[in-house]
């Protein structure tokens, strides 16, 4: 009995949609009376409705937890024995469910001596950065036609902004390891490596294309294509 409620239920709100689509909700108010419903046969008619939201799904409100705003970890230092030196530990919806919406997320950056973060951008975000352990040497490069670039050592404490879209890098230049925690415009900023797209994509880039944008010689780019291009972000 109470399945067929709610299943009269259902179809009753699906009258209410739009007049378009009446004809399509009397085919399926008649497909569904020829259902016959007996709970003690196990014949069950389940609806499911999913709510997403920048393609995540939505919890319902009554199902949400304060797990659901937390992260934990971000004391840990990120593995940097690598080609770059660097370890990026992305603290974004993906982590924290409860972000979703809000257009924030957070990164700690960490870097052995000589460490690098390569040149990336964020096609969705703007970056503030802080240096919470040794220096870095950071910039960010302008747009076409200037390609201006602006560069700076930052030490402990110091502030430095990369805005959105700009190909930027962080350098630890020194001899000790370095640690900086970012954050982001958005809950997904997304990461694009210039080196890893350009260099690393799969199925690869014509070399003809390559040489000819580099101005450099086809060995070069089948070398540079033949090398392992890694992600630095966790």
């Amino acid at each position: 009995m109470a399945s067929r409620i709610l299943l009269l239920a259902f179809l009753a709100l699906l009258s209410k949609i739009s007049y378009r689509f009446t004809n399509f909700v009397g085919f399926q108010a008649r497909f569904f009376a020829s259902f016959s419903i007996k709970i003690s046969e196990l014949y069950m008619l389940i609806f499911i409705v999913a709510v997403f939201v920048n393609d995540l799904a939505c919890k319902n409100p009554k199902d949400v937890k304060a797990d659901d705003f937390f992260f934990s970890g971000l004391d840990t230092p990120g593995d940097t024995a690598n080609k770059v030196g660097s370890n990026v530990t992305l603290v974004n919806v993906e982590k924290i469910a409860g972000l979703n919406t809000l257009g924030i997320s957070l990164a700690r950056i960490d870097f052995a001596p000589y460490g690098l973060n390569p040149p990336h951008i964020h096609p969705r975000a703007t970056e503030i950065l802080t240096v919470l352990e040794g220096s870095l040497y950071v910039g960010f490069v302008t747009s076409n036609p200037d390609n201006r670039l602006f560069a700076k050592v930052i030490n402990e404490g110091d502030v430095f902004v990369f805005p959105q879209g700009l190909i930027h890098f962080q350098f630890n230049y020194g001899t000790k390891n370095a640690v900086a925690i970012a954050a982001l415009g958005s809950q997904n900023p997304g990461v694009i490596t210039v080196a890893n797209a350009v260099f690393g994509s799969k199925p690869p880039i014509s070399r003809d294309v390559l040489a000819k944008a580099f101005q450099a010689d086809k060995k070069t780019i089948d070398w540079l294509q033949a090398q392992f291009w890694m992600d630095n972000n966790n």
